[in-house]
């Protein structure tokens, strides 16, 4: 109850009011040694039934909106999934059935129906790679041994580090060099097939548009990046048969990740909200196109919940 009582003070509702937008990713159905802060099933469950005591969830078109005409409820909450993995479906829906609450979850449409994203594709690469040395030094990635799960786990992060900012190009070429020197079979079952997406929307979740490929639009030409956000757009409603008015950035970072021309190309391809992954909560003048997110990666209630307090106070400056 003291948690909720200083969420009340500190995100009051009406003209006052403060809206928290948690970012997930993947529901796992059990832990995952190599990841074991990756969110699964059960710890997901746990989560909802805290920010079930302290908010109210609000899907997130209607929390924008209501935020913008001054009628968002106190402590006003949305929950936001990125990239469109399976697990979202098979995991998630039923446990946000169980809480009865909503979600919105964007989707990088050229992954739907067996794609794999990049950064699964180093992933999955170095967690089924059978050497005990991973040498990639001909591509200029460095060489690592695979012994343990905490090396292979070192080795993931240091790989995605190097890959994540090369030019598309490179980045592709990089992530063969991987996929080659580990030399096993990836999964293509990771991402949603297009049946799972309308699955999700006929369930009363929202679904929005993440790019078609989810790269770093900084590192874009200009009319590739609109390409990337106008079609996905385009790709769901074609799906959907339904307008999606909402759009999240890949990665995310304000003036790293995407910049305010980018902001202004969302706009301009029809959506009426966006979000980053910007930490802080969204007022009334905060920008509609960089909506910040945040969630908290504490495993107990009491630090979670603390965690999301302090959030609350934060109000990140817009990109000019």
């Amino acid at each position: 109850m003291i948690l909720k009582s200083i969420a009340s003070a500190l995100s009051p509702g009406g003209p006052q009011a403060r809206l928290s937008i948690l970012i997930f990713h993947r529901v796992l159905s059990q832990p995952d040694p190599l990841f074991p802060g990756e969110q699964d099933a059960r710890r997901f469950n746990e989560v909802l039934s805290w920010v079930a005591r302290w908010f109210q969830v609000l899907p997130l078109d209607e929390a924008v909106s209501r935020l913008g005409n001054g009628t968002l409820p106190a402590r006003a909450a949305a929950i936001t999934f990125d990239d469109g993995y399976a697990d979202n479906a098979t995991n998630a829906l039923p446990i946000l059935q169980r809480h009865k609450m909503a979600a919105t979850f964007f989707i990088a449409t050229s992954f739907m129906d067996g794609g794999r994203m990049w950064n699964d594709s180093i992933i999955e690469a170095v967690r089924t790679c059978r050497a005990k040395v991973l040498n990639l030094g001909d591509a200029g990635l460095g060489s690592y041994v695979l012994d343990t799960h905490d090396q292979r786990r070192v080795a993931i992060e240091a790989l995605l580090g190097l890959v994540k900012y090369l030019d598309p190009i490179k980045r592709r070429e990089a992530v063969a060099s991987v996929m080659q020197s580990a030399g096993s079979a990836l999964p293509d079952d990771l991402m949603m097939s297009a049946g799972q997406i309308r699955q999700l929307r006929i369930a009363g979740m929202q679904i929005g548009a993440h790019t078609c490929h989810h790269p770093i639009l900084a590192r874009l030409s200009d009319e590739d990046a609109f390409n990337e956000i106008s079609h996905s757009k385009a790709s769901l409603e074609s799906l959907l048969q339904e307008a999606v008015t909402l759009f999240a950035y890949p990665n995310g970072k304000p003036g790293t990740d995407y910049l305010a021309k980018h902001a202004e190309m969302v706009q301009r391809a029809g959506f009426a909200a966006a979000v980053s992954t910007a930490h802080g909560v969204s007022t009334v003048a905060t920008d509609r196109f960089q909506l910040p997110r945040f969630s908290p990666w504490d495993p107990g209630r009491f630090r979670y919940g603390t965690r999301m307090l302090a959030n609350l106070r934060s109000v990140q400056p817009q990109m000019a």
